[in-house]
C-alpha cells in the first residue's frame, strides 16, 4: 500500500494530480474575484486621450475601451505596423474615427522630441496621457542611440521627457491626469541614485528599477504639480501573459507556460489605468499609487520623498533638459 492509502501507485498519482489542479483552479478563481473592474459607463467625448504603447497588450485594451467612450485617442507607438493594424481593429469595433496613430521610440529622445512637437502642433488640449509602454528584456545588455542603458531609457527616461515637453499643454487643459503603469515588481529592486545609466547590469533587473523610478518619478511629479490641477497617480496592473514576456528565455520558457495561467488578461489588466483616466473618483487625487481600481500602500523605502528629488535633478541631466524646454 502506498503511504497515501491506496493500492495502486496509478490511482495514488491521479489523486494527487486532481487535488493539485482543484487547488489551483481556487488559487485562479480568487484571482479573479478579486480582480478589480471599472464599471462606469462614463463618456470621454471632447477628451484627448495619449496612450504610449498602445499597439498591443493592455495599451491596446486601454486604447479600444477609450475609444469606445468617445475620446480622442492618440496611439504614441515604435512599431507603426502592428500599431496601424490596432488602429484598424480598434476603428472598426467602436466606431471612433478620432483614433490615430503617431511615431514614438521612447529609448530615443530625439523621437520622443519629435513626437512632442507634433503633438503640440496639431493638438489644441490634452487631458490624459497614460504612460504604459514598458520594455524587458531578461539577460541580453543592449543601449539607447544615446548611449543609456535600453530598459532604463525605455521606461523611465522616455516617459520622464516626454511628460516635461507635454507638461504645458497639460496644464491649458486642466483638469487632466498623467497615468504611470508602474509594477508591484518594484518591491525586488532599488534605484542607484550614484549609477543611473546602469549598461553593465542584468537587464532583468533593472526593469524593476525601472518600475521603482516610476513610482519615484510620478510622486515627485505630483509634488511639483500641487495646484495645478493636473494630478499623477501611478498603478499596477498585475501580472499580465502580454509581450513584456516575450524575451524570457529557453528553458524558463516552460516554467512561465504554469506561472503565466495565473496572470490577468491584457483586458483585466487595463482596468487600474482605465480607472485612474476616467473615474470621478479620483478627480482631484494626485500622487498614489492603485492596483485593482483601489489605493495601495507603498513601501518606506520607495516613499523617500528626497531620493525622489534626487533622481528628478538626475533625470533631467541624463534627458538633456534645456533652459528653453517647459518647467515642471
Amino acid at each position: 500500500m502506498s503511504p497515501l492509502g491506496f493500492n495502486d501507485p496509478l490511482s495514488a498519482v491521479a489523486s494527487v494530480v486532481t487535488g493539485v489542479a482543484i487547488v489551483l483552479s481556487l488559487i485562479k478563481y480568487y484571482l479573479y474575484l478579486t480582480c478589480g473592474h471599472f464599471t462606469s459607463s462614463r463618456k470621454m467625448e471632447g477628451k484627448t486621450v495619449i496612450i504610449t504603447g498602445a499597439n498591443s497588450g493592455i495599451g491596446k485594451e486601454t486604447a479600444r475601451d477609450l475609444a469606445k467612450r468617445g475620446a480622442r485617442v492618440i496611439m504614441a507607438c515604435r512599431n507603426m505596423e502592428t500599431a496601424k493594424q490596432a488602429q484598424d481593429e480598434i476603428v472598426k469595433e467602436t466606431g471612433n474615427q478620432n483614433v490615430t496613430v503617431l511615431k514614438l521610440d521612447l529609448s530615443s529622445q530625439a523621437s520622443v522630441r519629435e513626437f512632442a512637437a507634433e503633438v503640440l502642433r496639431t493638438e489644441r488640449k490634452l487631458d490624459v496621457l497614460v504612460h504604459n509602454a514598458g520594455f524587458a528584456e531578461t539577460f541580453r545588455k543592449t543601449q539607447s542611440v544615446d548611449g543609456i542603458e535600453f530598459t532604463m531609457a525605455t521606461n523611465h527616461y522616455g516617459p520622464f521627457l516626454l511628460t516635461h515637453l507635454l507638461i504645458d499643454l497639460l496644464k491649458r487643459s486642466a483638469p487632466s491626469r498623467i497615468v504611470v503603469v508602474a509594477s508591484e515588481l518594484y518591491r525586488f529592486a532599488s534605484v542607484n541614485l550614484n549609477n543611473l545609466n546602469p549598461v553593465g547590469s542584468l537587464p532583468a533587473y533593472l526593469y524593476y528599477v525601472s518600475k521603482c523610478a516610476n513610482i519615484m518619478f510620478t510622486r515627485e511629479l505630483a509634488r511639483r504639480l500641487e495646484g495645478t490641477s493636473v494630478t499623477a497617480n501611478c498603478l499596477h496592473p498585475g501580472m499580465i501573459d502580454s509581450g513584456i514576456w516575450r524575451n524570457v528565455p529557453f528553458p524558463l520558457t516552460l516554467p512561465m507556460r504554469v506561472i503565466k495561467s495565473f496572470f490577468k488578461t491584457n483586458v483585466e489588466g487595463a482596468q487600474t489605468s482605465l480607472y485612474l483616466a476616467c473615474s470621478e473618483e479620483v478627480q482631484g487625487v494626485s500622487g498614489k499609487y492603485f492596483m485593482d481600481c483601489k489605493e495601495a500602500s507603498l513601501s518606506a523605502g520607495i516613499s523617500d520623498m528626497e531620493k525622489a528629488r534626487k533622481l528628478w535633478d538626475e533625470s533631467a541631466k541624463i534627458v538633456k533638459l534645456t533652459e528653453s524646454d517647459p518647467k515642471i
